[in-house]
């Protein structure tokens, strides 16, 4: 493949927008309800708060477009977009916008992003399954930031300087995850702080979503704690929850008789970074376990220990001061009420990792940075992501089977990012967008969902 010598280059085309597939994605937001929610939830005062029904779709937009910036929501305003979409604002009026929220009105954004989520779910299949399994993941992550203006920054757990963002995902065995809760942390933040309060807030809008079956919260050995446990509890989910290697802990894998071992063999390997190389293979066993002793009586919690352990093969691993259960093995607890089987639970609870997949998803898209130095604005601008997130992968859902479970970055490649030329024929615009395009099909299917009338009520 060659380019061609005689080919010349000039932006002088009024007619031609680089993202038609904006179109469809905004028509769905529109269905489910978007702008009436941030007309009834949002009220921030002064100039920033002026056309918000205006502001924060256009923010929402840009995002699903591929913005990663305020200065980046200038790609809604090239070519023919005046004319695809009405009232397209300014970068810098929508950085005005963002700039005058505070922690409240970051809060009503939150409301309005759980409404979104639960309109999208009723309109479209996007928690399949959700009515017998559902599984909501925390987990946390560090936004790197550079400069000294950035209010809230501090170094975190893995020593990068920067903002903490703490994330709820809802997926389901069958669908692929969206953000059901999200909250914007200071970087010098404990990983477990506000998480109970996230997992109340999440399971509530996972239940209005359609996550009426059976729900598990899953977390890692940062939110091993009484408050995310009872949070779990209240919101009349399982939980299952790495627990850390603490004293208590040690004594309830010792217990465990050599005969109480079941040998395990991975469908893929797992990376060991302690050990330096791939384990396919491992044991599982489980024990009863009260969690939570030192607490009152009342707030005791009895359940199970799962224990998986492999091998030790690097000498140079093993802590000192261990016995010679620990030297030989190395062993990775997870407290649970699961009422699955031993083997099942387990397998269960290491798709815990999916909420890795979402984290890279949104850092790849539009938290690849912070970008105001208010922390308010952040905290909006993070909402925003997830409302974006969750109306990328709504959109995914309509397309094609793929395009259900494929990343956001792929979907915007494919669905958003497509060209097209304007022109009107019977008073009326038409999109011409590029002839053999290998995803017309899920593009086409996209549109007319997300376009056509309303099903009658029946």
């Amino acid at each position: 493949m060659r380019v061609s010598h005689s080919v010349s280059a000039v932006f002088d085309d009024p007619n031609l927008v680089s993202a038609a597939g904006l179109a469809p994605v905004l028509a769905l937001a529109e269905r489910a309800g978007l702008h009436e929610l941030v007309a009834e939830h949002l009220t921030v005062p002064g100039s920033a708060g002026a056309n918000l029904t205006v502001k924060i779709p256009a923010l929402v937009a840009g995002m699903v477009a591929g913005a990663d910036s305020i200065t980046d929501m200038g790609l809604l305003r090239h070519g023919g977009m005046g004319r695809l979409f009405s009232e397209v604002r300014a970068p810098t009026t929508l950085g005005t916008c963002l700039r005058g929220f505070t922690f409240g009105h970051v809060r009503q954004l939150d409301a309005i992003a759980s409404r979104l989520l639960i309109a999208l779910a009723s309109r479209t299949p996007l928690l399949a399954g959700a009515d017998s399994v559902a599984y909501l993941d925390i987990d946390d992550t560090m936004r790197e930031t550079h400069g000294y203006q950035k209010q809230g920054v501090g170094y975190g757990y893995n020593k990068v300087k920067g903002l903490n963002a703490l994330l709820a995902i809802l997926s389901t065995p069958i669908a692929a995850p969206v953000i059901a809760g999200t909250r914007l942390r200071k970087g010098s933040t404990n990983s477990a702080r506000g998480a109970a309060r996230l997992i109340t807030d999440a399971l509530a809008t996972a239940g209005k979503a359609g996550a009426t079956g059976q729900v598990t919260v899953r977390a890692d050995s940062a939110y091993y704690n009484h408050d995310v446990v009872a949070a779990a509890r209240r919101g009349g989910a399982h939980f299952s929850i790495t627990a850390r290697m603490d004293p208590a802990v040690r004594r309830a894998i010792a217990s465990i008789g050599e005969d109480g071992w079941v040998a395990i063999k991975y469908p893929n390997a797992i990376w060991d970074e302690d050990e330096g190389r791939w384990i396919s293979d491992a044991e599982v066993a489980e024990v009863p376990f009260t969690a939570f002793t030192s607490r009152r009586k009342c707030e005791h919690i009895p359940a199970r220990l799962i224990v998986r352990r492999v091998r030790r093969l690097n000498p140079a691993s093993v802590p000192a001061g261990q016995s010679e259960l620990f030297a030989a093995y190395r062993h990775h607890a997870v407290f649970t009420d699961s009422p699955l089987s031993m083997l099942a639970a387990e397998a269960g609870h290491r798709d815990h990792a999916i909420i890795e997949q979402v984290i890279a998803d949104v850092k790849g898209g539009p938290l690849a940075h912070m970008p105001s130095g208010s922390f308010s604005a952040n905290g909006a601008w993070t909402v925003l992501a997830a409302i974006a997130f969750n109306l990328t992968r709504a959109a995914g859902v309509l397309a094609s089977t793929f395009h259900a479970k494929a990343t956001t970055a792929t979907i915007r490649a494919q669905l958003i990012a497509v060209p097209a030329r304007l022109a009107r024929s019977a008073r009326r615009l038409r999109m011409h967008l590029p002839q053999h395009w290998p995803w017309e099909d899920a593009w086409t299917q996209l549109f007319t969902s997300a376009s056509s009338p309303p099903a009658a009520a029946a």
